[in-house]
């Protein structure tokens, strides 16, 4: 039996008081005084990571996937999806083989395939060489492949099949996300329509938004879907952060790192499926034309800067942990402090940075 004090942050509210855990569950949750100045969150849940610590998920190799996520688990992220970049279907059907006994281990949570399936005119930092319309044959062969580590695919909604891809991952159980699109704010609606429940990287990668034309950002934040966003300072500016969070509410929003592997490692040049990339001062930019090329954001920094961007701490919380468990329908296994769930659970010093890790009962 474990028992971790401090000011515990559940769903809506924080109250001081004890976590009691026994072996890999919560025990209970109790209020009681005197239980210090630490602040006891739940695990992080990461539903968008390409790398960090020197490794990346984006080649399908194990030992790298590994160790991104041992680096991130020291951030407090005890939940993560490994995303691939737009790559051939080789390299996609490799890579999820070769994960697939990493999920069934519980090191990772999943694997996340952004792209191939996004807008040419909004890829971004994608690799254009790979990009291609949405195909049934190849996600079907995928999502069987997997056995179940298939559970996120971001896909543009106004490409041909789009809609079709989207239906058939939402009756296999898999997550759809609406990113790097060019759609109108109609064909964003009909996405989610068909059965989208994510929007990948609000604002990033998107058409942006005018008020003749609302394009994919209002008419995500207008439906029912679960938006991402980078809380780096660097996508978002700390104000239109905090704008969508007030708008979403902290049940359709989720904190996500968009890390690659220049995450906590020096300024210097890196890979991401294949390109170039250029880090200095946090900033990562693809050395062909600047474009802004994934994040070197951990989730406990991504909490931090929300706080600091004024949203409350239950709030925040909810979005780094509550609302992407839900996303991946793990929400009554993890996300929460509450008696019965795994015992995933983040202790933070007073000014939130992290002291502590435990992942199933055990302090990692």
């Amino acid at each position: 039996m474990t028992r971790i004090g401090g000011r515990i942050v559940r769903p809506g509210a924080v109250v001081e008081g004890y976590v009691e855990v026994d072996g890999p569950v919560i025990l209970s949750v109790e209020a009681a005084g005197g239980a210090g100045d630490d602040i006891v969150v739940p695990g992080f849940v990461d539903l968008h990571c390409h790398g960090g610590g020197g490794h990346t998920f984006t080649t399908g190799d194990v030992e790298s996937a590994r160790g991104a996520a041992t680096f991130h688990l020291g951030h407090g992220t005890t939940t993560m999806l490994a995303s691939l970049v737009s790559s051939s279907f080789e390299l996609m059907r490799d890579a999820t083989v070769a994960y697939r006994p990493l999920v069934e281990a519980g090191i990772l949570g999943g694997v996340h395939y952004e792209g191939p399936y996004l807008s040419g005119v909004r890829c971004g930092a994608q690799n254009p060489e790979f990009l291609r319309d949405p195909s049934l044959d190849e996600l079907t062969a995928l999502v069987k492949l997997g056995e179940g580590a298939v559970r996120l695919v971001t896909i543009a909604p106004e490409l041909p099949g789009a809609l079709e891809a989207i239906a058939f991952l939402r009756e296999q159980g898999v997550a759809a996300a609406v990113g790097h699109t060019d759609a109108t704010y109609e064909q964003t609606l009909a996405g989610v329509e068909a059965g989208a429940t994510v929007g990948t990287h609000l604002f990033n990668g998107m058409r942006p938004p005018h008020h003749r034309e609302p394009g994919p950002v209002v008419g995500l934040l207008a439906s029912p879907v679960v938006c991402e966003l980078i809380a780096d300072n660097i996508h978002l500016h700390p104000g239109m952060l905090a704008f969508a969070v007030r708008t979403a509410g902290p049940d359709k929003a989720a904190l996500i790192t968009d890390a690659i592997e220049a995450t906590g490692m020096a300024d210097g040049t890196y890979d991401l499926g294949g390109q170039q990339v250029v880090v200095a001062d946090r900033v990562a930019r693809l050395a062909r034309d600047g474009s802004i090329a994934g994040s070197t954001l951990t989730m406990d920094q991504a909490l931090r800067n929300t706080v600091t961007a004024g949203v409350g701490l239950a709030e925040a919380v909810a979005m780094a942990s509550t609302t992407p468990a839900r996303v991946l329908g793990l929400g009554d296994q993890v996300g929460a402090l509450e008696a019965g769930l795994r015992a995933d659970l983040v202790v933070l010093s007073p000014d939130l940075r992290v002291k502590r890790v435990m992942r199933s009962g055990r302090w990692v």
